[in-house]
Order: structure tokens, then sequence, then C-alpha cells
């Protein structure tokens, strides 16, 4: 099973603003539903509570510690690690890391895959995605989308793979760091 994420950040890492996305990027919105038709989400409470909905065609994996916790149409876990154990077992080929700070933060070190979206503005906002190390990743393709009328800024589409690095002979410095 591939474990990826996907995001959407602003150039300073920025990725919400109270409970919700600061932007509106149609073109974002269209690209996440086509990657994740028919997989896994798995997501934090809060995601979950921003979205307020299961997403149709895939199966939702809210991820809280509160077992009293269900919230109708998801499934729940107690922690990633479980909630990527009930994705294997379901036979999933790839599982979607979609949210929030917070999972992305217990996520950045195993995930193998991101789907990145660079929005290219600096926006107000309370979350941020976790520092990374910009050289353990290699862009396989990249899109760059104009804003227009349903894009509220322009951005560029990254998918980007996990290097296979000897990481007995990599320098400390700069390792979660990031660089971009």
């Amino acid at each position: 099973m591939i474990v990826s994420l996907i995001v959407a950040m602003d150039e300073q890492g920025g990725i919400g603003k109270g409970g919700r996305l600061p932007w509106r990027l149609s073109s974002d919105l269209q690209r996440f539903k086509r990657l994740t038709m028919g997989h896994t989400l798995i997501m934090g409470r809060k995601t979950w509570e921003a979205i307020g909905r299961p997403l149709a065609g895939r199966t939702n994996l809210v991820v809280t510690h509160n077992p009293e916790y269900h919230p109708a149409g998801c499934l729940v876990a107690a922690s990633l690690d479980d909630a990527l154990v009930l994705a294997r077992e379901a036979g999933e080929s790839e599982v979607f890391i979609i949210g929030g700070g917070e999972i992305f933060a217990q996520a950045i070190t195993i995930v193998e895959r991101i789907y990145l979206t660079v929005v290219h503005a600096e926006v107000t906002a309370d979350v941020f995605f976790p520092p990374y190390a910009m050289a353990e990743w290699r862009v396989v393709d990249s899109c760059f989308h104009p804003a227009d009328e349903k894009n509220d800024f322009p951005t560029t589409f990254y998918r980007l793979e996990k290097r296979e690095y000897n990481f007995t002979s990599l320098p400390v410095e700069g390792v979660g760091e990031s660089t971009g």
C-alpha cells in the first residue's frame, strides 16, 4: 500500500485559517477529487469537522483519541498507525492523508508520496504544514495553473516521491528543516 499525503499550502506553509481553507481553488478541489476517488482518506477530527460530511466515493477514516466519537458515514481509529492498519487490511492500494496539521506532522516521516499544491501567495493562516527536508523528495511531475474566475491564486501542482537514501551517510544538519 502506498501511503500518500495530499495538501495545498501557501508559499509560507500556511494550510488553514479558522478551520477552513484560506482560498477558493476549483482546480485544486477537482484534482483532489480525481486523485482520491475510490481510495481511503485519513483525517484528524478537526479536519472531519471542517468538512462536515463524508466525501462520497471514498472511505473516510477519522483519527481521534475520543473513543466515544463516531461521525456518521466514517470509520474511526485511535491513532494514525491504527488507521493505516485498517486501510491495509481493507486491501487499499493507496491511502491519502488529508490533514490537518497534527496528522500531517505525524505522517510526514512515513509517507512515500506527496501531492502538493503550492498556492503562489501569502495568506493569513493559523495552521501550517510541518517542516520537512525537501532534499528527501524528488519532483516526479508538476503543472502550473493560473489564477482565474474560479481560482483565487495561481498554483503549481506537484507530485513528490521519497528519495531512496542511505540515511547513515547523510549529514545531520538540515534534516527536518523546510527548504521550500
